[in-house]
């Protein structure tokens, strides 16, 4: 067990976890804002074992920023609000917090200051490389996991004393949609045999993955082809083709009816080029405050000298993974470009 609290590592084990949220009367789970495929199945797997251990005790999941068009559909009637439109109240006090798929300041938006003032009741799940070890005195981190979900899956799997494989259909299929999403469906190098075998036993736990998929991933807007189309005419290739930078700007948004978690993918699109090991989208956004940002999105290719874009980003103030990470930088998208440009050359070695 690590102890350090410098140091952004786990000090739980899954059972030890489970343990320690199994008497809890009161349990509020919470992700980073816009939450992605991960973030809402790792949560929602995490809240279905939680009420099947214990049916009557009081569990709530809590989500922020944009949500994805599959959040209603997946999760159902299981107890979730949104905090942008139902703030948390001062009389809020559970007796337990549990973040997943994220252990950031940076990253937890409006619930900050709940958390703040909580790190001796709260959990972390995560599978990320970089965080905040204040945020909470337990920690569940497991940096080679490919998906929050991953970690879930044996949490899970103890609260309810049975195997993966005999999970109760409601909760193996938010595992196995955080496990796809993050895996980039089983295409990404994280995928190695653990999670072809969690996914295996997801499957035979009754995953409908056929449906499962259509429901997440066949469901484009006209306005999210259209804003692709903007930023492919936007790409730049630098450092003899190994760099792809595609840039949109608010006016592009705004134009196309997409929405700011339409550039999903993106990334992934650039690195179909033989040339690129590094690709980068740069969205033209705003901070609380108003004042101009820009958000960065970076992949890279896997490999002999593959680029470590979590050691790129963490430079300009962000993190992830070592395949794909992002930042936030203050200026223009021509600024955040050379930021962007000068980290890839002085961190990356490109």
């Amino acid at each position: 067990m690590n102890t350090n609290p410098t140091q952004y590592a786990g000090n739980l084990t899954p059972s030890e976890a489970a343990a320690w949220l199994a008497g809890a009367d009161s349990v509020v789970i919470l992700t980073h804002t816009k939450p992605d495929g991960d973030a809402v199945g790792s949560s929602l797997a995490l809240a279905r074992s939680l009420l099947a251990q214990t049916p009557g005790r009081s569990v709530q999941l809590w989500y922020s920023g944009v949500l994805p068009d599959f959040l209603a559909e997946i999760v159902g009637d299981t107890p979730h609000r949104h905090l942008d439109r139902e703030p948390i109240s001062s009389g809020e006090d559970p007796g337990r917090v549990v973040v997943v798929d994220t252990g950031a300041w940076t990253q937890v938006g409006p619930a900050r200051e709940f958390l703040e003032r909580r790190p001796d009741r709260s959990l972390i799940i995560d599978h990320h490389l970089n965080g905040d070890t204040a945020m909470a005195a337990h920690r569940l981190i497991d940096t080679t996991a490919a998906a929050a979900a991953q970690i879930v899956a044996a949490v899970a799997a103890e609260l309810l004393s049975t195997p993966t494989r005999r999970l109760p259909e409601a909760i193996a299929t938010p595992l196995y949609l955080g496990l796809a999403t993050d895996t980039g469906w089983f295409r990404h190098s994280n995928v190695r045999a653990p999670v072809l075998r969690l996914a295996a036993d997801l499957i035979e736990a009754g995953v409908p993955h056929t449906q499962l998929y259509r429901i997440v991933e066949q469901r484009d807007r006209v306005g999210r082809l259209r804003l692709f189309g903007r930023a492919i005419t936007t790409l730049e290739m630098h450092s003899n083709d190994r760099i792809g930078i595609m840039s949109l700007t608010e006016q592009d948004f705004a134009e196309s009816g997409a929405l700011p978690g339409d550039t999903g993918g993106f990334a992934d699109r650039i690195l179909v080029i033989e040339s690129v090991a590094v690709a980068v989208v740069l969205n033209e956004s705003r901070d609380h405050a108003g004042a101009r940002m820009t958000k960065v999105s970076m992949r890279s290719k896997d490999g002999p000298g593959a680029v470590d874009v979590n050691q790129v980003t963490s430079s300009l103030g962000g993190g992830g993974h070592a395949r794909a990470a992002g930042a936030r930088i203050a200026g223009s998208l021509p600024e955040a470009r050379d930021a962007v440009l000068g980290a890839l050359a002085s961190v990356g070695g490109m």
